[in-house]
């Protein structure tokens, strides 16, 4: 159990995390917020879970083409076969042949895209749930972008167009803490998303929302960590 991410145990998370939010800053828009990140952990349990089995339709679909495709390059070439001559000089012959090159990298490309099928619908259903996450991740950097802890500290004067300062240094940290576990949550969601799933573009774009997060709760705990050092209020 403790090998692979379990998504009960990150709705959960989720769930007590909103309503940490939910219960200390009402009807705030961080817990607008909280409440989207959580209907998109509920869904995205169900989507690995997707991603993780054989779409068998799929596989029956493409099984039934490629025997169709075969049995139709198998009678082409009885056909030709049983037709006698089939290149009456050296020109027709390498025209034959041409045409013959032709029609194998034809027929080898559908083959490549019908095996490949599967694991493209998956990639991007995969791919457009990573973007909302990512789409997500921006807007809990937005919501703390004007949580300055200097000017919750200092002293310094206002002016006319500064932000509503009315949290106290405590909530602050709270408000900030609340905002870098819901990173945290985005990408083990990414993260739960490849589980199962081990496509190279797919991993490829985890690995990007994960480097988002990170770097974007480096800066939050930038700022408790001056919160920390300029105030005794915790």
């Amino acid at each position: 159990m403790y090998h692979s991410l379990d998504p009960e145990k990150i709705i959960t998370t989720s769930y007590k995390l909103t309503s940490r939010i939910t219960e200390r800053f009402p009807k705030s828009g961080l817990s607008k917020v909280g409440e989207a990140l959580l209907a998109e952990t509920r869904e995205a349990g169900s989507r690995a879970i997707w991603l993780a089995k054989p779409l068998m339709i799929v596989r029956v679909f493409v099984g039934i083409l490629i025997t169709f495709m075969l049995i139709l390059f198998v009678a082409a070439f009885l056909i030709m076969k049983d037709g006698g001559e089939l290149f009456s000089s050296i020109s027709d012959l390498v025209q034959g042949l041409d045409a013959g090159v032709n029609e194998i990298i034809l027929f080898g490309a559908a083959i490549f895209f019908l095996l490949n099928l599967e694991n493209r619908l998956k990639r991007r259903r995969a791919l457009k749930a990573i973007h909302t996450l990512r789409s997500m991740a921006h807007i809990i950097d937005m919501h703390q972008l004007t949580k300055d802890p200097d000017r919750i500290c200092g002293t310094g004067p206002n002016t006319p167009s500064s932000p509503e300062r009315k949290m106290t240094p405590f909530e602050l940290t709270r408000y900030l803490d609340y905002c870098s576990e819901m990173l945290a949550i985005i990408s083990k969601i990414a993260a739960l998303y490849v589980q199962d799933f081990r496509d190279p573009v797919t991993l490829s774009a985890v690995d990007e929302v994960q480097d988002l997060t990170t770097g974007l709760a480096e800066k939050i705990w930038q700022k408790i960590v001056i919160l920390h050092r300029s105030s005794n209020t915790f």
